[in-house]
């Protein structure tokens, strides 16, 4: 799928997404100041989970200042990691925290940054709508997709469940969904059967379950509330009973294992930027409304403020 296909879905899902990410016109040094607002470009890349958010986010910011550019990537938490410690980017996306290499990185090229939780999520888990099953364990997902698996069936891994031969479809190994599954469900991060069909792209794998009779595969709850006519929800068992993954499971972490944090994070260098700056700040002001209208869940309250005192340490004064 084109990212203009990609932008045309979003679009129609939530009603306020516009054609790319990019609000037009300005020049690259910016102007915070009043009347025409913020004004430069802005560069944003990093993870296809955070993507749906940092694209509404763009919008919104463009509409209240139209002398400013942002541009959304979406090349992997751990690809845009990468460009935001080379400097390529101000802003980078992530569906985990930063790695110790990356640190690494990032110190090496004298980048200082701040880490700003913007929503939280959760891994779906799901299956082609003609594929019926209603829960699995997480010692079942993890019989599935480790190390070696050669399971081809779910009867194999319970008898009431359907024959069908399975056609898996998952995150690439750049992305920050597939270090977050995989060691959370198969207890190492990376430990995965390789005999699934990769992207770091969310769309392309929601295409492949909802077009494959055999489809299962896993990736970031908004992607599932975006086409979940096309798809069918599993629940998952951490130990405590069937929990399906939803806004309320997932912001008060009942969903277990697989709820998480999502972040923004932006360098001091970026953060010279004015118009950089403000469209952190309109993140921060307007949290809530752009998780909403991106169908990601919305920080608590303390979350919020944790955000907002990390932005306001790093900012320069």
């Amino acid at each position: 799928m084109t990212k203009i296909e990609k932008t045309t879905t979003a679009l129609i899902v939530s009603g306020i997404l516009a054609l790319g990410a990019t609000a037009c016109g300005g020049g690259d040094e910016g102007d915070a100041g009043g009347g025409g607002g913020a004004s430069g470009t802005i560069a944003v890349d990093g993870s296809s989970t955070v993507f749906p958010f940092a694209q509404a986010a763009a919008e919104g910011f463009g509409q209240e200042n139209p002398g400013a550019r942002v541009t959304v990537g979406e090349s992997g938490t751990g690809g845009g990691f990468e460009k935001f410690c080379a400097g390529e980017t101000d802003v980078s996306n992530a569906s985990r925290p930063i790695k110790e290499e990356e640190i690494a990185a990032c110190r090496k090229a004298a980048t200082r940054y701040a880490e700003l939780q913007v929503a939280n999520d959760g891994i779906a888990v799901v299956t082609n709508p003609g594929l019926k099953v209603d829960c699995l364990t997480t010692a079942q997902l993890k019989e599935l997709w480790n190390t070696g698996s050669d399971v081809k069936t779910l009867r194999e891994l319970d008898p009431k469940l359907p024959d069908t031969e399975l056609s898996l479809f998952g995150p690439g190994t750049d992305s920050g969904t597939f270090d977050f599954f995989t060691e959370e469900i198969n207890g190492e991060e990376g430990a995965t059967r390789k005999d699934y069909q990769p992207s770091e792209d969310d769309n392309v794998l929601v295409q492949g379950v909802a077009g494959d009779g055999g489809g299962l595969g896993y990736f970031g709850f908004s992607y599932y509330e975006q086409n979940q006519d096309k798809l069918n929800l599993v629940g998952v068992d951490g130990g405590g009973g069937c929990v399906k993954p939803s806004k309320a499971t997932i912001q008060d972490n009942s969903y277990k294992p697989l709820s998480r944090p999502l972040f923004m994070y932006v360098s001091d260098k970026a953060l010279v930027k004015p118009q950089v700056k403000a469209f952190l700040d309109f993140v921060i002001a307007n949290q809530a409304t752009v998780a909403e209208n991106a169908q990601i869940v919305a920080l608590t309250p303390a979350q919020l403020e944790r955000s907002r005192q990390a932005l306001s340490r790093l900012a320069p004064a």
